[in-house]
């Protein structure tokens, strides 16, 4: 019993590391990596299709050439060349909408997947028909159920609400 409760104790420390967060951070911090922290009182920048314009700029900390760029930026944009232009989009946001909308092949992985565990299912079944089950029983034949139904009927089993009650032992028939 003592050894049981020591094994299952130990068990759930050795689960409960691996899924525990507290121990990952515990354990970044030990190695001098500092885990990632998410300040969900931000708005956060998503790219979706349904929300074509984000809360905030994809690019929040701009370096010195970004910087100048978006100087250029407040003044006339006839000035700015393609290339500008491209990248102030870039600053705003990460994906065009033609991107947000192009698909993507994940179906095919998808399709596969699902298609293998088939097959290995079917594998399955036909190893449990071929080797796991018995040869069906001789009283399931339609000869034995016949005849086991016409002695049911001789013996007039459970006659009052029952197999013979659905019988006409005067007719030879089932009753309609």
């Amino acid at each position: 019993m003592l050894s049981s409760r020591i094994a299952l104790r130990g068990l759930r420390l050795l689960a409960w590391r691996g899924l525990s967060s507290s121990a990952h951070t515990h354990a970044t911090q030990e190695k001098g990596v500092a885990a990632p922290v998410l300040d969900c009182s931000q708005p956060q920048y998503t790219d979706r299709p349904d929300i074509p314009l984000p809360d905030i700029t994809y690019i929040t900390k701009y370096n010195l050439e970004q910087l100048k760029l978006k100087e250029k930026e407040s003044g006339p944009w006839s000035q700015l060349t393609k290339d500008e232009k491209l990248a102030l989009y870039r600053l705003n946001f990460q994906k065009t909408y033609a991107e947000m909308r192009q698909r993507s092949n994940e179906w095919k992985t998808v399709l596969g997947v699902v298609l293998w565990f088939v097959g290995l299912t079917g594998l399955f079944y036909w190893w449990g028909l071929a080797y796991v089950y018995q040869p069906v029983p001789h009283t399931f034949s339609e000869d034995w159920v016949a005849m086991q139904t016409q002695r049911m009927l001789d013996l007039r089993i459970n006659p009052i609400s029952g197999f013979s009650s659905h019988w006409d032992y005067e007719k030879k028939q089932w009753k309609k």
